[in-house]
């Protein structure tokens, strides 16, 4: 999806025109069909049925439900699925996925920053589901009619509930300590190309970029061909300098050979090698004494204008 179709979605929840310059877009994994810290696990249905339910749902702090805490809101959310990826009891994995945006402003310049700095990742979900299934025996855990301990293993088999037929979503948070472990900020960007490199750098696995990501990858990509076109000339002209000053400083010495061993330096090292063996040059030297010419004599008097 494009910029512009996602700030069409954007603006739906907006009461004002926002621009792509107005806002701070960012993935998150919701929830994932993995068995949990609590010993649950949402089931592929129950996240295609909380897909829905999480569109447009307000990002807080804790699960604290005030006002003050809402820093964010999706816009869009998708069920994914990981090929090659399979959960602890052999499920094929799925995880639900979502963009969510926060308005640019003073106040939460610092969130920004923590969430491009890998502080504030972690999520949770709050939602509600009908039935809670034992792993062991299917009845539901809800109605207290299982005798089996989550947690606990019966014959080789561990207990969980699998949290089945959802009806309601209400929030997502940012928190310490979240349920499920893969639950979480996954990828951020900003406006820049910086941003974009800083997107692709700390990506665990494949990703996916916008038009516009991609535009600002391959400016910042062509930059860098042209600062390392730039590095090279500049490289092999300091190189050039030093074996010129290793011939009139040490005649003696075999300069190619010499300079060999200093081609690895970077380009701030060689230039100041470059500066200390043209110090060296100025002192050795003898200044070179220019002669005046001959001056030519003119006559002093007039005598050549005498008839």
């Amino acid at each position: 999806m494009n910029i512009e179709n996602e700030m069409e979605l954007i603006n739906s929840y907006s009461r004002k025109e926002l621009k792509e310059e107005d806002v701070y877009v960012f993935n998150v994994t919701l929830c994932d069909n993995e068995i949990d810290r609590d010993y649950e696990r949402f089931t592929k249905e129950s996240l295609d049925g909380l897909c829905e339910m999480f569109c447009g749902k307000t990002g807080i702090f804790d699960h604290n439900m005030k006002a003050q805490g809402q820093s964010a809101r999706i816009f869009k959310t998708w069920v994914e699925e990981v090929q090659g990826k399979m959960t602890s009891d052999s499920q094929q994995y799925y995880r639900l996925r979502a963009r969510a945006y926060m308005v640019r402003t003073e106040n939460n310049k610092a969130l920004i920053d923590e969430i491009d700095g890998g502080i504030k990742k972690e999520v949770s979900v709050g939602c509600a589901v009908k039935e809670i299934r034992c792993s062991v025996c299917g009845a539901d855990m809800k109605s207290h009619c299982c005798e089996h301990v989550k947690g606990r293993t019966y014959s080789g088999k561990l207990c969980f509930g699998i949290l089945t037929n959802p009806y309601d979503a209400y929030e997502w948070s940012f928190v310490a300590v979240p349920s499920q472990r893969e639950a979480g900020v996954t990828k951020a960007f900003g406006q820049d190309e910086t941003d974009v490199v800083s997107l692709v750098k700390n990506a665990p696995q494949g990703i996916t970029l916008s038009e516009t990501q991609v535009t600002k990858l391959s400016s910042y990509i062509e930059g860098l061909e042209r600062t390392k076109s730039d590095a090279s000339f500049c490289r092999e002209r300091l190189l050039c300098d030093l074996r010129k000053c290793v011939l009139i400083s040490m005649p003696e010495v075999d300069a190619g050979n010499f300079v060999k061993g200093f081609e690895n330096m970077d380009i701030n090292e060689l230039s100041n090698l470059c500066e200390q063996f043209k110090t060296r040059i100025a002192k050795t030297q003898l200044p070179l004494v220019q002669l005046g010419g001959k001056k030519e004599k003119h006559p002093t008097d007039n005598g050549a204008f005498r008839i």
